[in-house]
């Protein structure tokens, strides 16, 4: 942001007065912003570690690694190649590992 040298400056005193101000319009945005959250609802939603999760579907459609990806030797992941670092001895490592 550019600053204009010319202008007014302000005193101590107008600045605590901004401040107060500021303050006080933050204190009343704080308090209309409150949401009233169910604590069982949020934890309908949690699955604990451990949990018997045999009965349930995958919902997300799962696609093979494609031409232009890889599987880094390090991580376990599948990348673009664009992501690739280096190749050791038919080890892909991916620049995340690799650094």
């Amino acid at each position: 942001m550019a600053t204009d040298y010319d202008s007014p400056r302000k005193t101590d005193e107008e600045l605590g007065e901004d401040s107060l101000q500021e303050l006080q319009a933050r204190r009343v945005d704080k308090g209309t912003s409150t949401i009233d959250v169910d604590p069982d609802e949020v934890a309908e939603g949690l699955e604990l570690p451990g949990a018997d999760l045999s009965g349930e579907e995958l919902a997300v459609r799962v696609l093979p690694r494609q031409a232009d990806e890889f599987t880094c030797s390090r991580c376990f992941l599948v990348h673009h190649r664009s992501q690739l670092a280096e190749e050791r001895g038919g080890q892909l490592v991916c620049k995340e590992c690799a650094s």
